[in-house]
């Protein structure tokens, strides 16, 4: 089923019903009577045929008393005309569907064709028959008195006939005053609703493409009358509320456009001061340097009269004042170190919640009061944050009374999480140069041991021997005592200078390979041990600490070499490719085994453990491999970190 919810649709669906249930009748009243004429029409020509087969039944009749002699067959055509007059006076009298024939039913025709029946059957008929069955002597009798019949019942059959006829012309009168009325109501039909849709659908229409041109053209005044309270009703309504609308949009639009062009303006003004602070943070710098250049710039931006930074620490839960601008002395004196319970700014750093607030009306959590005797009329603090832990509190002061908005209170919360993380920076970048001069110590006092220490040991029981041999005046023992300290002083002279080597690599961006070399024609030198340098792939440099590491990793392999491995060739490999760099240090000394001498690859062993932690220390991985007598490699991989492009 159809809906039509709304008041005109349903105005407009009952017109179309009625207007088609009229065209409707009217069309079915002309098939109707063009049915009907068409019946009549075949009910005229069969009632004029039965005129035609009257006198044929007599000349019929006639012919058989001429030719005697071909009585029989005209007797047979006889009975065969009296059976179809007889078919015909039954078809018009119950008409047929099929042809179609069907005569008028009104009283005049119905009366004519009873009384041709009525003649038919009791006085024609008859006589026919009779004609059939009598003597031909007796033949001509009957003749004459159908004769003197026939012309009788001619004329009321010529009466059917006419009657027919003139009920025929009146129903074609009527089908052609039903077919004019039909044209009329086309007509007056389609004025009307020419004169509905006008009134309903096009007249309001036209008014709201009149209302959107007027209002296309900026005339924003422009309303429609509301004269329905159908759907084009409500169009014109919703038109006129949005009229209002857009005339009071547009009377407002340059208050709007004024707030607009000051919100953007403020927006501009708060990036410009995020980008200048976070530019100025983001430089490596001592604490006190950061703390004060963000103060001078949050100041400077804000229109402050002062400001300061305090630190917060949690072990004394105590806030010192790290720097300052605009204080009067006493107030630095007063509040350089400050119990968190002493004033708002312990309050915020408890509680994260920044404050700002008139001196005027202080809230109750502040008891010392020094901006409020320093004359300032307006306090704030806010939170220096970092990964969410409260590390300090920075604080603006203002000579006049100042309103803080929320986006300021934003900006300046935002602008100390990011001194938070400059601040924290600074400390873990002092914590790892601490952390890195600690661990090269470490390293030094490992090799110092492995080396000096060591050999300072021997010197010092040579020297007990030297003492003994030359209390007991052995001279032979004292001058070869003498000697190993001479070569015990020599070799610890050695490792010296070559700690001092060690701890004075410097390398430059790309020059690992010339490090290599250089340290290779030094060992080369020094030792007379053949060497050779390989290198395979290219990729993008390392970072200049994992350079050094890997040099210093490559000189501890050639001075284990040199003390223990009594080689005559080492061969030093450079491997790159896009996942890691592969250094290997080759030597064809005598080697050790490692399951039967399991000190060699200890932890006490310190030389080599060395290599493991510098290798461990920029993320890499050192293997030491040996066999008795197929010499010692050293194999360090150092995978490349994401980012770095081979």
């Amino acid at each position: 089923m159809f809906a039509f919810p709304g008041k005109l649709s349903r105005k407009i669906v009952r017109t179309l019903f009625v207007f088609f249930l009229v065209a409707l009748s009217a069309i079915g009243m002309t098939l109707y009577l063009s049915w009907q004429l068409e019946g009549v029409a075949a009910a005229i020509n069969d009632a004029g045929s039965q005129r035609m087969r009257t006198y044929r039944i007599a000349h019929l009749m006639a012919r058989s008393l001429e030719l005697k002699s071909e009585a029989a067959a005209f007797g047979r055509d006889v009975q065969t005309e009296l059976e179809r007059f007889d078919g015909v006076l039954l078809d018009l009298r119950r008409g047929d569907p099929a042809r179609p024939m069907a005569p008028p039913r009104d009283a005049d025709v119905q009366q004519r064709l009873l009384a041709v029946e009525l003649a038919w059957r009791e006085t024609m008929r008859p006589l026919v028959t009779d004609f059939l069955k009598r003597p031909a002597d007796q033949d001509e009798t009957v003749l004459d008195r159908f004769d003197g019949e026939l012309e009788v019942f001619v004329g009321r059959i010529n009466d059917l006939v006419l009657a027919m006829e003139r009920s025929y012309a009146h129903d074609t009168n009527l089908l052609r005053t039903v077919q004019a009325a039909l044209i009329l109501l086309a007509v007056i039909g389609t004025a009307i609703l020419i004169r509905f849709f006008m009134q309903l659908v096009i007249r309001p229409v036209g008014e709201l493409q009149a209302g959107i041109r007027r209002m296309t053209n900026d005339d924003l005044t422009v309303r429609l009358p509301v004269k329905t309270d159908d759907e084009l009703g409500g169009l014109a309504s919703g038109f006129n509320q949005m009229a209002e609308h857009l005339q009071q949009a547009y009377n407002t639009l340059e208050e709007r456009v004024e707030a607009e062009t000051h919100n953007l303006a403020e927006r501009n003004r708060e990036l410009g001061i995020l980008y200048e602070i976070t530019a100025f943070l983001s430089e490596p710098a001592p604490i006190e340097s950061v703390c004060q250049g963000y103060l001078n710039r949050i100041r400077r931006a804000l229109g402050a009269d002062a400001g300061a930074v305090r630190l917060y620490a949690a072990d004394t839960e105590k806030l010192y004042l790290m720097t300052h601008e605009g204080l009067s002395e006493e107030f630095v004196v007063r509040e350089s170190e400050m119990n968190c319970s002493d004033c708002l700014c312990g309050d915020v750093i408890r509680t994260g919640m920044p404050v700002a607030f008139s001196t005027l009306n202080p809230p109750p959590g502040m008891k010392l009061r020094t901006c409020v005797h320093e004359g300032f009329a307006t306090a704030t603090a806010f939170n220096i944050l970092y990964n969410k832990q409260r590390i300090g509190v920075f604080n603006l002061y203002f000579q006049q009374h100042r309103e803080i908005s929320g986006q300021e209170i934003n900006l300046l919360e935002t602008l100390g999480k990011h001194l938070g993380v400059a601040v924290e920076n600074q400390r873990l970048r002092s914590r790892e140069k601490e952390l890195a001069v600690s661990e090269e110590r470490n390293l030094l006092a490992q090799e110092l041991h492995d080396s000096i220490a060591q050999g300072l040991a021997f010197l010092n029981i040579q020297i007990q021997l030297l003492q003994d041999s030359l209390r007991k005046g052995r001279a032979d023992e004292a001058m070869q005592t003498a000697g190993q300290l001479r070569e015990g002083v020599q070799e610890s002279y050695d490792h010296v200078r070559e700690l001092l080597v060690h701890f004075r690599t410097r390398m430059h961006q790309s020059d690992l390979d010339s490090a290599i070399v250089a340290a290779l024609e030094k060992f080369e030198g020094q030792t007379g041990i053949a060497t050779e340098f390989e290198r395979e792939g290219s990729g993008a440099p390392l970072e200049p600490s994992d350079e050094i590491q890997i040099m210093h990793i490559v000189q501890e392999a050639l001075s284990n070499i040199r003390k223990h491995a009594r080689a005559s060739r080492v061969q030093v490999k450079v491997r790159r490719s896009r996942r890691a760099v592969e250094v290997e240090v080759a030597d064809d000394g005598g080697g050790f085994d490692p399951v039967n001498e399991p000190k060699v690859l200890s932890e006490r062993h310190v030389g080599l453990k060395i290599m493991r932690e510098r290798a461990y220390r920029i993320g890499g991985e050192c293997q030491i491999t040996s066999a008795p007598g197929k010499g010692a490699q050293v194999r360090f991989v150092l995978p490349r970190k994401q980012g770095e492009v081979a």
